[in-house]
């Protein structure tokens, strides 16, 4: 009984992981600007790609009766590093002051007009600062 319950764990974690994985690539040929294409790889496909290794890891453990160590560290790797590199890209991009959608929530400091002369309004909740 417990192995058929491990069983639809496994596929219902593959099956989500792949749902994510095909959302995350979706969303990354389909957004519009670099910044937005951010998103795509970083948030979904990771998050499928760990719920992936996830499931690997309990078919494996369930086979073989002991935890399998790779995946985790690979998980963790993937966890760790893909914030990082999204990070990293996201200050590139705005370094090299990158196209951007104007329609999108926000303007960076890095993306304004200086020689209009742009200030940053205050938001009424947050005060003047």
């Amino acid at each position: 009984m417990l192995y058929v319950i491990l069983e639809g764990v496994i596929a219902f974690l593959l099956v989500a992981g792949g749902t994510f994985v095909f959302i995350g690539s979706l969303g990354m040929a389909h957004l519009r600007d670099f910044y937005m294409r951010l998103h795509g790889p970083t948030k979904a496909t990771t998050l499928g790609i760990g719920c992936m290794l996830i499931a690997s890891m309990l078919y494996f453990w369930v086979i073989d009766g002991k935890p399998d160590i790779q995946e985790m560290l690979i998980a963790l790797f993937l966890f760790i590093t893909a914030p990082v590199s999204a990070h990293l890209l996201a200050k590139t991009g705005l370094h090299m002051q990158l196209r951007h959608e104007d329609h999108t929530g926000g303007k960076p400091p890095e993306l304004r007009d200086e020689e209009i002369g742009e200030r940053p309004v205050p938001h009424p909740d947050r005060g003047h600062g």
